[in-house]
């Protein structure tokens, strides 16, 4: 199977984005850009992982509550609210930039609507545990 149509090499490279943006947090002056940078990404993979698995096809896009539409459309409903998943979307590409930066606060509600995401989209995957 190739790596693109397995849903556990997404979940993999999701859980590093995890990892990253928890990291990124926990330093002496936290890494705001580089948070909320990589919470989204995992938020991204973990729903591609959810469509991936439904075998829904998808275009590269960063939008998640799009992705979560398609989510929906193949019948796996995700209890998070479309705000959330606008906020996190945001940035995908707001902060590869200077100007407008996120706040510890906003890096630290990005990686809690990622650690929802991830929970809901692990619950429906079946995996219990870390992923190698």
């Amino acid at each position: 199977m190739s790596e693109v149509n397995d849903p556990l090499s997404w979940v993999e490279r999701a859980e590093e984005d995890y990892l990253m943006a928890r990291s990124a947090l926990r330093r002496k002056k936290p890494l705001t850009y580089g948070a909320c940078f990589h919470a989204q990404q995992c938020a991204e993979k973990y729903l591609k992982a959810i469509l991936v698995s439904k075998g829904v096809a998808f275009a590269k896009v960063h939008d998640l509550l799009w992705l979560s539409n398609l989510c929906e459309k193949a019948g796996v409903f995700l209890a998070i609210e479309p705000k959330q998943l606008n906020t996190l979307s945001d940035y995908a590409v707001r902060v590869r930039y200077p100007g407008d930066d996120p706040t510890p606060d906003d890096a630290r509600e990005a990686v809690e609507i990622a650690k929802t995401v991830r929970r809901l989209a692990r619950a429906f995957l079946g995996i219990k545990g870390t992923v190698k």
